[in-house]
């Protein structure tokens, strides 16, 4: 059984999600409070996370941030705000989704089934394989796991699901709208600095050299592309 935990200071939408979320056989895990909500999100197991932008004692963005910085939990962002900035920045710092208050309780079940679906699948490769080998770097598709030089890789969903697309078709090219459209879905056209964003993060965590990366390879005036002349 699924375990959401949302992290909402208005009551009624936390009665609300509760009350929906159970009828879909998942169960919940509440805070009112920004640093409440995030010591549970860090002490406790999740299969996602509803996160609200305005909170007391500390703001979504903030937990967001920290539960990525050591979590790869699932996260939808929950806003009041229709800025497009505040959307662009949840999702540039690791949020899977958002949706917009006031939303539809429909549109936020289907997000939320969405997002544990492509939690669920592992990303289907171009090749029929279940791991990669590449200098050093293990990808276990089926497990979605990652190793580096014998040391586990933590990496997000979004960060997985990108580099098991490039490394399973090594040496194509895929512009910032490709991957924006694959693995985020059509919904998020016109975010493609969220592309950058989450390479950046995913370069930090398997490149040794930022400046010099050997795995995912920028190309110029195009996009990306996973290194072919490493792999095993």
């Amino acid at each position: 059984m699924k375990q959401i935990l949302i992290i909402e200071d208005d009551p009624e939408i936390i009665k609300l999600l509760e009350i929906h979320l159970t009828d879909l056989i998942y169960t919940t895990a509440k805070a009112m409070d920004g640093k409440v909500g995030l010591a549970m999100a860090l002490e406790n197991s999740y299969d996602l996370i509803l996160l609200d932008l305005t909170l007391p004692t500390m703001d979504g963005i903030e937990i967001c941030k920290k539960i990525r910085s050591q979590k790869n939990t699932p996260i939808i962002m929950l806003t009041a705000k229709s800025e497009e900035i505040d959307r662009v920045l949840g999702l540039e710092i690791g949020a899977d989704d958002y949706i917009t208050k006031p939303f539809s309780i429909r549109e936020l079940l289907a997000r939320v089934k969405a997002v544990l679906r492509r939690t669920d699948i592992k990303p289907i490769p171009q090749k029929d394989t279940s791991s990669i080998l590449a200098e050093g770097l293990s990808i276990d598709i089926d497990k979605r796991k990652v190793i580096l030089n014998d040391k586990k890789i933590e990496l997000s969903p979004k960060e997985f699901e990108l580099l098991v697309l490039m490394a399973s078709n090594p040496g194509r090219n895929y512009t910032r709208t490709d991957l924006l459209n694959m693995i985020w879905g059509y919904n998020f056209e016109g975010y493609e600095h969220t592309v950058n964003s989450h390479i950046n993060r995913l370069r930090a965590k398997i490149e040794s050299d930022m400046a010099n990366p050997i795995f995912i390879l920028t190309t110029w005036g195009v996009g990306y592309k996973f290194n072919e002349d490493i792999l095993a």
